[in-house]
């Protein structure tokens, strides 16, 4: 007899809503949950498709152990034994810092990602942490936290309200949304235009999200920053610039005038192949816009001036009155985020407090650069890497020259992947963790909450029971925790620490709801089945909507969000300036130290700009999500293909065939690609997407294995870096390219 289930989509940021039909312990058929308070039944190919994901028979479902340089299936209690054991040996004999960590995508999709990674960080006592983030989104993170003293408040775009949306490098459409939680992105898009509002996408290709905008400019890629200058400077120049509500609370704008006078639409034109005029209209529009928002992502973060771009992006918002107010750009409010404070001065954000061994990279966020993980491995000396915990990440094809990686991984003392698969980068680990599938798991969007276009709360338990002898999720990582810290056994205490330390140091502060009460007394009120889900209550009853443990009746609880399986409606994003604020000046700080700092990087790359090369760029796809879900049949063909996307203008010029093969040289190798030519490219730009690859001996994923693809990635040698972010420039390189008879 089946049963319906109902759960968040772990699948991309879009979080919808799901309702599952499952059959004893199988999810037979998944649709959309019309009664998801924030998707209203929207659904994509990817949350589709959940049933054959979850029961991928490709899945690890019990750890694996090398032994004699074999992995072998082993029991949860050899597994964690080998664990503890190796990181042990590590640290004694070379230090904490012989450790690293390497956390990838999937992390920010799951309760446990959510929850624990800083506990193991911690237990391991190493700043060698790696994070996709710099191949990724951190341009974005230093930006806000140099702007708003904050690394992880994140505008976002109020896209039910706004009636002016400008996009740059970045294709909704087909990624559903990026630090940007919206789901059905084209609906709402199809909403701002039939309430009389534009959308311009700036995208060298002519990509599904610009095929629905009234202007699309195929800008140059990797010359973001420079168009967004311009537009800038024509703010100041026309006397464009209005901060509105902000006004009081912004410094350092006369400084910004200074810092664009050079970069007019006359001197940018040519570096951008974008005309003055049109620089010009895409400001005076943006400029006399009632409600606009300027959001930038993926294309214009992996670029050489990523942090400029991402800063420049705000700047815009900031200069038109459109940051912080309805249909601009605006601060989500998550259930479980700390409860707002009064205003006033905080401590701000620093970078560069530490410097990886080798390279000297400065980090950002406690992160440093994820190009300048295999060089600490590779490299003798004091403080070499000889041990790695990777959870859900795949580095050898998501970081730059995964052949150098490859090796790297190989020569390890030690090594632990939590992964539900053995890929390219976990069939190196000496011991790996598979969690249960996502039918098996609870889910919490403690990441995208915080991203979110509209606040809500929403929690799912799981929809069928652990199968027999398997570990939670959260287990395996608060028990990695303990190996971390050289022990082992029951994972409660991990979860009870964390209550009992959050509960002592609430109880402390003036301005909580709970000041002066017992922390066990609170404690003891707390619900839920797991540690996890206590952690979750407590979160809850203390964030911004929370019934402060009986102080408001009304408020948010595990308990009463588990009433409303379908979520709750927490209402649109509202201003929260001054609030939000953490700089040390208690100011939106315009002009911060380093930005003004790296703008003479982009004069001198104007004047070095070389005429006539080729670049390229990446690509998403709707049925995909980096490299882990090319081993679902129903997910890969069609459209979702590894080609190399050509303009026919080149094509002519170069000699290539639609359906050829050629052969395309970047800084750290060559690949041989499939040519398609099309012109939703533009002309001197070609496309490969990214999280292909899977042709490396050792993985158990067949389905991947038959729709291999290349490593675009493979192209790059990691040198290239937004030297602000330390993130790699996966987007906008040069590159050489020839047929292949």
């Amino acid at each position: 007899m089946s049963r319906t289930a109902l759960r968040v989509c772990p699948l991309c940021e879009a979080t919808c809503g799901l309702s599952l039909t499952v059959e004893g312990s199988r999810v037979t058929a998944a649709r959309g949950d019309r009664d998801d308070v924030f998707s209203r039944g929207f659904i994509c190919p990817k949350g589709a498709a959940f049933g054959a994901l979850d029961a991928d028979p490709d899945r690890l479902r019990r750890p694996l152990v090398r032994r004699a340089g074999r992995l072998a299936e082993a029991t949860w209690d050899e597994a964690f034994a080998a664990v503890r054991t190796g990181l042990r040996a590590v640290s004694r004999a070379y230090g904490p810092q012989a450790t690293a960590v390497m956390l990838g995508n999937p992390m920010v999709h799951t309760v446990a990602g959510g929850l624990y990674p800083p506990l193991l960080i911690g237990a391991l006592g190493t700043r060698n942490v790696f994070t996709a983030s710099t191949l990724d989104q951190m341009p974005k993170h230093v930006s806000s936290g140099l702007l708003y003293g904050d690394a992880n408040a994140l505008p976002v775009p109020d896209l039910d309200r706004t009636d002016h949306l400008l996009i740059i490098g970045a294709n909704p459409v087909d990624s559903n949304g990026s630090l940007c939680t919206a789901p059905d992105f084209p609906g709402k898009l199809k909403a701002i235009r039939r309430r009389g509002g534009r959308i311009t996408v700036l995208d060298p290709r002519r990509t599904r999200t610009a095929k629905m905008a009234d202007r699309h400019v195929p800008v140059r890629p990797g010359a973001d920053a420079l168009l967004l200058f311009a537009m800038v400077q024509v703010l100041f120049a026309e006397d464009l610039v209005d901060l509105g509500d902000l006004a009081g609370h912004v410094t350092g704008v006369e400084e910004v005038r200074g810092l664009a006078a050079d970069f007019t639409p006359e001197a940018v034109a040519e570096a951008c192949d974008v005309p003055a005029g049109e620089i010009r209209t895409l400001a005076r529009e943006l400029a006399a816009a009632e409600r606009a928002a300027v959001y930038g992502r993926l294309g214009s973060c992996t670029v050489e001036f990523g942090t400029l771009t991402s800063w420049l992006v705000d700047v815009l918002n900031i200069l038109t009155g459109n940051l912080d107010r309805p249909g601009g750009l605006m601060f989500p409010l998550a259930a479980t985020a700390r409860a707002e404070r009064p205003p006033g001065p905080g401590k701000g954000f620093a970078l560069g407090r530490w410097h990886s061994r080798v390279g000297g990279h400065p980090e950002a966020k406690s992160e440093l650069p994820a190009v300048a993980l295999a060089e600490e491995i590779e490299t003798p000396g004091d403080g070499q890497v000889r041990a790695v915990v990777v959870a859900g990440a795949n580095p050898v094809l998501s970081a730059p020259d995964g052949d150098r990686l490859d090796r790297a991984l190989a020569g390890l003392d030690f090594m632990v992947s939590v992964d539900p698969y053995l890929n390219e980068t976990s069939r190196h680990a000496h011991v790996v963790l598979p969690p249960p599938p996502p039918s098996q798991s609870p889910h919490f969007d403690y990441a995208f909450n915080a991203l979110a276009v509209r606040n809500q709360v929403r929690y799912s338990r799981p929809a069928v029971p652990l199968a027999e002898g398997a570990l939670s999720e959260a287990e395996i990582l608060a028990r990695l925790v303990l190996c971390a810290s050289g022990r082992d056994g029951d994972p409660a205490p991990v979860d009870a620490m964390v209550v009992d330390a959050a509960l002592g140091k609430t109880v402390a502060d003036p301005l909580s709801p709970v000041h002066g009460r017992v922390p066990a007394e609170l404690s003891a009120e707390l619900t839920g089945e797991s540690g996890a889900e206590r952690r979750l209550d407590m979160m809850l009853r203390l964030g911004p909507y929370g019934d402060g443990f009986g102080a408001d009746p009304q408020g948010l609880s595990l308990d009463r969000l588990l009433a409303h399986p379908h979520g709750i409606d927490l209402g649109p994003l509202r201003p929260r300036i001054p609030a939000l604020l953490r700089t040390r000046s208690g100011t939106v700080e315009l002009c911060p130290e380093p930005i003004a700092a790296d703008v003479p990087r982009l004069r001198r790359a104007l004047a070095g700009r070389t005429a006539g090369q080729l670049v390229l760029i990446g690509r998403r796809h709707l049925r995909s999500n980096n490299s882990w879900m090319h081993n679902v049949p129903a997910l890969v063909g069609g459209s979702n293909r590894c080609t190399l996307q050509v303009h026919p203008q080149d094509a002519a010029r170069l000699g290539l065939a639609d359906g050829g093969r050629a052969r395309i040289k970047g800084d750290g190798g060559e690949l041989e690609v499939p040519v398609e030519i099309t012109d939703t490219v533009r002309a001197g730009v070609v496309s490969l997407p990214h999280g292909w690859g899977h042709d490396r001996p050792g993985t158990r994923t067949a389905v991947a294995a038959d729709h291999a693809g290349v490593n675009v990635n493979q192209l790059l040698d990691g040198s290239r870096l937004d030297p602000l972010s330390g993130t790699a420039v996966l987007n906008g390189y040069p590159v050489q390219l020839t047929p292949l008879t």
